[in-house]
């Protein structure tokens, strides 16, 4: 991009009150500094954390979790987004299927989407009754309860986004063909409901919004903002602090003592760009 196309987007940016990208790139980098401290941390204290991502569809919680995930590793940062439940599962006790994936000494786990699909999507959609519903969010509080006593450090994101922002996501997934992918049947439906979920969301937040795991709603109509907003709140919910590392150096490499490299019809990649 040219200089002057960069400076024409981070006009227009501006105009739109939105944050322009090489000060989204520039506060992304030092954030990601940050997260990899809380990955050490993490390592060397045995510290155990999980991640709940909520919110509408099209309120970026992919982006916001790939912008966590981008510079650290995949062991430590697991991402969980489950499928549809399968129908031995859908006979369990309900959050019975989640369990598994809660957090290890050492790890750091980003639900995308959780247990509270029982409270919206299932709810709205009828995909459960209103009195399994109501039983989970009675129910839900408790179980975070022992979770928490676990010793898991336990953290919940919702995220907001206008109904006028989500139409032009969702159209922009319908006409772009990189992203038509993150469209389903449920995507539109979903966006039809959109009061049905708003008083789902208010009755989940009324009955599991506790002192012990609060919801934190992000604004997400700026993506590029809602993620540093999200990211620098994370780090300000989990008491790490810097380890101590080892320095490291290159040792000299060793010597050829007599190897060539083969005569070897390489299939290399054609080099078009």
């Amino acid at each position: 991009m040219s200089r002057a196309a960069e400076d024409k987007k981070t006009d227009d940016a501006k105009r739109a009150g939105k944050l322009a990208s090489k000060a989204y790139l520039n506060e992304l980098a030092r954030l990601h500094v940050e997260l990899v401290r809380l990955q050490e941390w993490v390592v060397k204290s045995g510290a155990k954390v999980c991640v709940i991502f909520e919110g509408r569809d099209g309120a970026g919680k992919g982006g916001a979790i790939k912008a966590i995930t981008e510079r650290v590793s995949p062991r430590i940062f697991r991402v969980v987004a489950l499928p549809a439940p399968t129908d031995r599962e859908k006979s369990q006790m309900y959050i019975q299927r989640y369990l598994p994936y809660l957090p290890a000494a050492g790890e750091i786990m980003l639900f995308d989407r959780s247990w509270y699909n029982r409270a919206g999507v299932e709810r709205v959609m009828g995909f459960c009754t209103d009195e399994q519903a109501q039983e989970f969010l009675r129910v839900v509080p408790l179980v975070e309860k022992a979770i928490i006593h676990s010793g898991v450090i336990l953290i919940k994101y919702w995220l907001e986004v206008s109904p006028e922002e989500q139409t032009r996501r969702l159209e922009s997934r319908i006409h772009d063909e990189r992203k038509i992918w993150k469209l389903s049947p449920m995507d539109i439906e979903s966006y039809r409901r959109w009061y049905d979920y708003s008083r789902a969301r208010d009755e989940m937040f009324a009955m599991t919004d506790t002192e012990f795991a609060p919801w934190h709603v992000v604004v997400s109509n700026d993506k590029k903002r809602a993620r540093l907003n999200l990211i620098s709140h994370l780090l300000s919910q989990i008491p790490y602090e810097a380890v101590e590392r080892e320095k490291v150096s290159l040792p000299p490499r060793q010597k050829a003592r007599g190897y060539a490299d083969p005569v070897y019809p390489y299939r290399y990649v054609a080099d078009k760009f």
